[in-house]
């Protein structure tokens, strides 16, 4: 366990990405100066509230551009990532420089600073396969399937050693399925966002495997206050899950989709990629116990929502020159 400090100014790396914009928004509301760093190759700089944030732009392998963005700064959420299974596949070595080295310089410069604590976002994908559509929990087996899982795994026992070395707390962050508005769409990235956007432009979504693999669907909200329990919680050194903790398959994830935007649209079937689990559900009662998180989002009751927001981005896309 560690004391509990009062944070005043935060840095969010890959602040202008998806979840990091979200976390920088709440964290603003909680009354912490922010500092961004992004080097906006995904994140966007309409992500970041620029008239309340400080951005800036750079890349988390520069270590000047790091010691810089760590000015004044006594709390780290660290989430800027190469973030792909699949593309982690053929494209190992990038997945790497970004993931594990700029993780490494990072831990570098915060070993250099005045900061207090560190909150690293990792990920399921340091998990084995689970054979059963059980929950499992921070000490099911660490054997990843990826070159992506490897490298958060590595991220994570690189930061709780460095950290404990130099007496700064740490908190990794396991996320699970994230979902929610603003997510960007890729052919890798966030099943949702990805079978959305193929339904909205008219086209079949296309479901790896036979669909019965199952996944924790978590809301970017919960997630966030998966972060902000870290901060306050007086704990180091202990990684926790953030999901849901309720496991939902793939197949019925694209039927509810294809039954709320274009019922005509039937999903297809493709061989299984390399790198995904069967099932990969999280027990979260850890972070229940020691960060007072509490989901309170429900994909059935977020998706109206989810559509809405894909729908008007599509909108804004087909109507630019």
């Amino acid at each position: 366990m560690s004391k509990k400090f009062e944070y005043r100014r935060a840095l969010v790396t890959g602040g202008a990405g998806f979840i990091g914009s979200h976390l920088c928004r709440r964290l603003l509301k909680e009354g912490l100066e922010v500092v961004v760093l992004d080097d906006l190759s995904t994140g966007r700089i309409e992500n970041v509230p620029s008239s309340d944030c400080e951005l800036i732009q750079g890349d988390i392998r520069d270590p000047l551009v790091v010691a810089r963005s760590l000015d004044g700064v006594d709390i780290v959420f660290h989430n800027a990532a190469r973030v792909s299974v699949r593309a982690s596949n053929d494209q190992f070595v990038d997945d790497a420089q970004t993931n594990v080295m700029g993780t490494l310089i990072l831990l570098k410069s915060i070993t250099q600073a005045k900061v207090k604590k560190l909150v690293l976002a990792s990920s399921m994908a340091v998990y084995a396969d689970c054979q059963t559509a059980e929950p499992i929990d921070e000490d099911y087996h660490c054997k990843p399937l990826s070159p992506y899982g490897t490298g958060k795994l590595a991220m994570e026992r690189y930061a709780l050693q460095i950290c404990a070395a130099h007496g700064i707390d740490v908190v990794p962050l396991r996320y699970f399925n994230t979902y929610g508005p603003g997510q960007s769409f890729t052919p890798y990235v966030g099943v949702v966002t990805i079978f959305a956007t193929q339904l909205l432009q008219g086209i079949a979504p296309t479901i790896f495997g036979d669909g019965a693999q199952t996944r924790d669907f978590v809301s970017v909200h919960d997630i966030v206050r998966g972060n902000l329990g870290a901060m306050h919680a007086s704990v180091t050194g202990k990684v926790f899950n953030l999901g849901s903790g309720v496991g939902t398959t793939v197949r019925d994830i694209a039927n509810l989709l294809v039954e709320k935007i274009n019922p005509e649209l039937k999903p297809r079937y493709a061989p299984s990629q390399l790198g995904e689990t069967k099932n990969s559900i999280a027990n979260i009662a850890n972070a229940v116990k020691y960060l007072h998180y509490q989901p309170q989002s429900n994909f059935r009751d977020d998706v109206g929502e989810i559509i809405s927001g894909i729908r008007a981005k599509l909108c804004v896309a087909d109507r630019q020159p």
